[in-house]
């Protein structure tokens, strides 16, 4: 197992065990995968121990994607009926942080952060929203600063759609989550970033874990979900959770960044075979400090 730490006062050390994985109707061949399911230290959290483990065993290698992700690329050339991958990981996470950078909308727009921010103020066809209502929230917005904006915009689409699981799927786009009024977080998360880029904000994508409830004492361990939020750039990064609107701190773990959900997925891969089923995700989540 991979070992690194540092210290973060006022922050979590959790331990999780995600297990995800597909059946065949029968078998398959030739499976080349990548999995995003390794989290990384970062400055708001610190990764003490992390494995990924593959059934039927595979030969795997390990790269830094263009976004930063750690990826696990496997490949399977037997047979099989089966993929059961399962990530262990033992991370310490931050406490919440205040908004940080001072850049105002008018630094946002100039040409030096438009080329170096460029993807991830372009829309893409997950996040795009349709004009009517990125231009009623630019007005709405157009006094704030990018904070105050990334605020409204959280708010918003929590009036916009209703948390629903089970009628959205990981290929909904921000604006079908729109037109059935319900989704889960990827959905919030693909409209906040949606309307981010549409102010000139830069955003991004960032998926992980989230416990699921504060006030917990160390050693309980609950079914803990897999979540998705964003980032948004203000001269530094700053971290949203449109899902919920709670700070973004000790019980959320980073995984993977991108500009969408396609960027950060999983598990994703091709292969030779029968047509598969996913079978199913879960999450156990610790609380060890």
């Amino acid at each position: 197992m991979t070992q690194t730490w540092s210290p973060h006062t006022g922050g979590w050390r959790l331990h999780i065990v995600h297990e995800t994985g597909f059946t065949y109707d029968g078998e398959a061949r030739a499976s080349h995968n990548e999995a995003r399911l390794t989290p990384s230290s970062l400055p708001t959290q610190s990764v003490l121990a992390t494995e990924l483990r593959v059934k039927p065993t595979a030969g795997r290698s390990t790269y830094q994607d263009y976004w930063g992700n750690r990826v696990v690329a496997f490949q399977l050339d037997e047979p099989h009926s089966s993929l059961q991958v399962t990530s262990e990981s033992t991370v310490e996470t931050a406490a919440a942080l205040s908004p940080r950078g001072t850049l105002g909308r008018r630094d946002l727009s100039s040409g030096a952060v438009a080329d170096l921010m460029d993807e991830l103020l372009e829309p893409t066809p997950m996040t795009e929203v349709p004009d009517d209502l990125l231009q009623a929230v630019a007005q709405d917005t157009a006094a704030m600063d990018p904070h105050e904006a990334a605020a409204y915009v959280s708010e918003r689409t929590r009036e916009l759609i209703e948390y629903a699981s089970g009628v959205t799927g990981v290929h909904t786009t921000a604006t079908e989550a729109l037109i059935v009024g319900k989704g889960v977080c990827q959905d919030f998360t693909h409209l906040g970033l949606g309307l981010l880029r549409g102010l000139g904000i830069p955003a991004r994508y960032v998926s992980g874990y989230l416990y699921p409830r504060e006030g917990v004492e160390p050693g309980e361990t609950t079914e803990g979900e897999s979540h998705a939020w964003l980032d948004y750039f203000a001269g530094e990064w700053n971290a949203i959770d449109p899902t919920s609107g709670a700070e973004v701190g000790p019980r959320h773990v980073v995984v993977a960044r991108g500009r969408d959900y396609s960027d950060a997925a999983p598990l994703k891969g091709i292969y030779h075979g029968a047509p598969a089923s996913v079978l199913g995700v879960s999450v156990a989540m610790t609380r060890l400090t």
